[in-house]
C-alpha cells in the first residue's frame, strides 16, 4: 500500500473511511499493518452513514464494487467482536436528492463533514476526496494501491496490443486471446498460453477506473447492471462483472486504420453526392469496415468546411477534433436530436442505428435538413434497405434514405440509389394498378435492380430481372401455360384463368379466396412460385376476366373434393415441396404463454429469426402453432423485438 503523504504513521483516535476506502479495503489493511494508531487503548472506526447508503445504493444496482465494500465492513466488525477497534456508524443520512446529485459530490460532502464532526483521520482512496479534504483542513491519508500511470501506455492492457489487433478479449482463468490483421482479413488468436488470473484481471480493472478520472481524453461512458463502457483515449473498453456475466471479462477495441477517404475510389459522382447533405446507409457484416468508412467520410465533410458532428453511444469513431462527438443525452438519443438541431450541423454521423428508436431520430433530423450517415448492420445492400420497412413510412423512405453504400473487407462493394415514382410496379401491366413505387438501383450503371412497394396490407422487396441480380432464381426458360397450371393446381380450389404475356410475364385470374392463397402471408408463396417457374406472376380476381378474348382453364387439386381452407394434411404437402418459404407468423399472447402461429408449417420443425438472426428451433403443432413460456428467454426476446418493430419470421428447418 503506497500513500502520497508525508507520514508513514498516523496517530489519531478516530478513523473515517469513505466509500472508496471501504471499497479498497485499506482500512483493516492499515489497521493491522498498524499504520493506524490511537493514544488510548484502541482506534475508534466511524462508517458513516452516506458511504454505507452508498455502497447499498451500488450493491442494489448490481455493481461488485458494492459488494466490495460491504465485505470490508464485515471485517471491521469481525475485529470490533475480537476487541481490537471500536466501530459505530454515525452522521446524516442522504436524501433522494443527495442521491440523484451524488456525481456533483453530495454524498461526499456528506462523508467529509463525519470527519470534521469527529476532528478524525480521513482515509480515501480518491485523489479529488483527498485534494478536498485537505483544503477543508483535515488530516487526509490519500491511499493509492496502484502504480502512477501517466501515459496510456504504461497499462497494463497496454501490452496485448501490436500495429495489427483490433481487440483484446481477457476473461478470467481463460488464456487472454486476440482478433489481429487487416480488415476483413481478422483472425482470433491466443496471445499467451497462461491464463488470467483474478489478481491480474482486478489489477487491470483499478487501472484503468484509475486512469480515466485524470485523462482529459478518457471518460466513463455507460455503468449499469454490472456493466461500465469506458473510453480510454481510442479504446474503448468494455468490463463485465457478475452476475450478468457468468465471471469477470474485459474487451478492449480500437481502431487499426485510418483511412482517407479518397483511398476508397468512390468515384467522382458519389463524392458530390455525398457532399450534397443526404441520407446515406453504410451497410456491412460487423467487421467489415464501416465505421472505418464512416470516419473517413466526416473527416472528409469537415475537410471541406462542413459541419459534422456524431451521435454514437459509446463514442468510438477516431474523428479529428474539430467534430464534436455526442452521447445519449439523459440515456436517449432523442434528447441528444433534439440538442444537435439548435447546433446546426451540415451532416450527423449515427454510428450505430439498430433499434426502431435509432431509425425514427435518423428520419426526424433527416427530414429536418441534416445531411445523415447512418451505420448498420446488414450481409448485404438490400437487407439495409428492408431494415426500412416498419420503421420509416415508404412514400418518405427516399427523402430519409436515398443512398446505400454496402462495405465488404475494407471496400465499397455496392451503392444503391433508391428513388420515389408513381408508376406500375414491374410485371403489372394495367394502367389502374399504378402505385408509389420506391425503385433502387444499382448507382453505377443505373439498372433497376429491386422495387419496393405496398401489395395488400404488406409493403414487399420485389427483384427485378431477378436472373441477372439473384444465382436463387437461374435463368428464365419460355413458360407455357401448362407448366404454370402444374404449379397452381396444388394451391388453387375453383377455377382460374392463366394468360401468359411473354416469357417473363404471365396474369392468373382466381376466385377471391384462393388469391389470397397464392399470395401468401407478405407476399412469401406467391414469391415462391415465380422462383420455381422463373416468371412473374400478377395475381387478379376472376371477375377481372375477360370471356371474350380466353377460354377458363379449370384448375383444382381434385376435380371432386373441393379441399377446404382448413385442411392441414394438404397444407403440410404443399409447403414440404417449398422448403425455403418463410412466413411471419402471428404473434399472441397469453397469460403463460407466448404462441407463434403459421398455419401453413403446421407439423413442421422451424427455425425463427429475428431481423435474419436465428433465435430458436421447434416443432409446430398440428394447428401450426409453437407455444413459448411467457418467462423464457426466447419468448421475451420475440416480445421485445414484437414492440420495437423489428421482423420476426419462420422457415421450416434445414437438414
Amino acid at each position: 500500500m503506497n500513500s502520497n503523504s508525508d507520514k508513514k504513521y498516523f496517530e489519531k483516535n478516530v478513523i473515517v473511511p469513505d466509500t472508496s476506502a471501504l471499497i479498497e479495503a485499506v482500512v483493516v489493511e492499515g489497521i493491522e499493518s498498524e499504520r493506524y494508531s490511537s493514544k488510548e487503548d484502541r482506534i475508534k472506526v466511524i462508517i458513516p452513514e452516506a458511504a454505507l447508503a452508498e455502497l447499498e445504493h451500488r450493491y442494489n444496482t448490481n455493481k461488485i464494487t458494492g459488494k466490495e465494500g460491504l465485505s470490508e465492513i464485515e471485517r471491521l466488525q469481525k475485529m470490533r467482536d475480537e476487541g481490537k477497534i471500536d466501530l459505530s456508524f454515525e452522521g446524516g443520512i442522504p436524501t433522494s436528492e443527495d442521491i440523484r446529485n451524488a456525481g456533483k459530490g453530495a454524498i461526499d460532502r456528506l462523508i467529509r463533514n463525519t470527519a470534521i464532526l469527529y476532528d478524525a483521520l480521513f482515509v480515501t482512496c480518491d485523489r479529488v476526496q483527498a485534494d478536498v479534504g485537505k483544503a477543508r483542513g483535515l488530516v487526509v491519508d490519500y491511499v493509492s494501491k496502484q502504480r502512477k500511470i501517466t501515459n496510456v501506455e504504461d497499462l497494463q492492457v497496454s501490452r496485448f496490443f501490436d500495429e495489427f489487433t483490433m481487440s483484446v478479449h481477457l476473461k478470467n482463468n481463460t488464456k487472454p486471446m486476440a482478433k489481429r490483421g487487416s480488415v476483413g482479413e481478422v483472425r482470433y488468436v491466443a496471445i499467451r498460453d497462461e491464463p488470467l488470473n483474478s489478481q491480474e484481471m482486478k489489477t487491470m480493472k483499478e487501472e484503468l477506473l484509475e486512469f480515466v478520472k485524470f485523462d482529459s481524453d478518457s471518460f466513463i461512458e455507460i455503468e449499469k447492471g454490472g456493466a461500465t463502457v469506458l473510453q480510454v483515449q481510442n479504446m474503448r473498453i468494455l468490463m463485465n462483472d457478475p452476475p450478468f456475466t457468468d465471471d469477470f471479462e474485459i474487451t478492449i477495441a480500437r481502431p487499426i486504420a485510418d483511412v482517407d477517404f479518397e483511398k476508397y475510389n468512390a468515384g467522382k459522382e458519389l463524392t458530390e453526392r455525398i457532399v450534397q447533405q443526404r441520407g446515406v446507409l453504410l451497410a456491412g457484416a460487423p467487421g467489415a469496415g464501416k465505421s472505418t468508412l464512416a470516419a473517413a467520410i466526416a473527416k472528409f465533410l469537415s475537410e471541406k468546411n462542413k459541419v459534422v458532428k456524431t451521435m454514437e453511444s459509446p463514442r468510438d469513431l477516431q474523428v479529428p477534433p474539430e467534430i464534436t462527438q455526442y452521447g445519449a443525452l439523459m440515456g436517449k438519443m432523442e434528447n441528444t436530436a433534439e440538442l444537435l438541431l439548435l447546433v446546426r450541423p451540415d451532416y450527423t454521423v449515427y454510428d450505430e442505428v439498430r433499434k426502431t428508436s435509432d431509425f425514427s431520430v435518423f428520419a426526424d433530423m433527416r427530414l429536418a435538413g441534416v445531411g445523415m450517415i447512418g451505420v448498420v448492420h446488414a450481409t448485404r445492400a438490400i437487407d439495409a434497405v428492408q431494415r426500412l420497412i416498419g420503421r420509416i413510412e415508404l412514400g418518405v423512405i427516399p427523402q430519409v434514405v436515398d443512398t446505400v453504400i454496402f462495405v465488404e473487407k475494407g471496400q465499397i462493394k455496392k451503392v444503391y440509389d433508391l428513388e420515389f415514382k408513381v408508376k406500375v410496379p414491374y410485371g403489372m401491366v394495367e394502367e389502374d394498378l399504378a402505385r408509389p413505387v420506391v425503385t433502387i438501383s444499382d448507382f453505377t450503371t443505373k439498372q433497376v435492380e429491386y422495387e419496393m412497394y405496398t401489395f395488400g396490407e404488406q409493403v414487399v422487396v420485389m427483384p427485378i430481372n431477378p436472373e441477372k441480380f439473384d444465382d436463387s432464381f437461374g435463368s428464365y426458360p419460355t413458360v407455357s401455360e401448362e407448366d404454370i397450371e402444374d404449379v397452381i393446381r396444388d394451391y388453387v380450389r375453383g377455377p382460374a384463368q392463366i394468360e401468359v404475356l411473354s416469357d417473363k410475364n404471365a396474369v392468373v385470374y382466381v376466385r377471391p379466396s384462393d388469391k389470397r392463397k397464392i399470395i401468401g402471408r407478405g407476399g412469401a408463396t406467391i414469391n415462391l412460385i415465380e422462383r420455381s417457374l422463373g416468371i412473374h406472376i400478377d395475381v387478379r380476381d376472376l371477375a377481372e376476366y375477360n370471356p371474350s378474348k380466353r377460354k377458363v382453364r379449370r384448375v383444382s387439386k381434385r376435380s371432386d373434393y373441393p379441399p377446404s381452407y382448413d385442411d392441414f394434411d394438404e397444407e403440410n404437402e404443399i409447403q414440404n415441396n417449398i422448403k425455403e418459404a418463410y412466413v411471419i407468423p402471428i404473434i399472441e399472447k397469453t397469460r403463460k404463454h407466448v404462441v407463434l402461429k403459421v398455419r401453413e408449417m403446421a407439423g413442421e420443425e422451424v427455425d425463427v429469426f429475428i431481423d435474419s438472426e436465428f433465435i430458436f428451433s421447434g416443432n409446430m403443432s398440428r394447428t401450426g402453432e409453437i407455444k413459448l413460456r411467457a418467462e423464457s428467454e426466447e419468448a421475451i426476446q420475440i416480445m421485445r423485438a414484437a414492440r420495437d418493430g423489428n421482423l420476426i419470421y419462420v422457415k421450416i428447418a434445414e437438414f
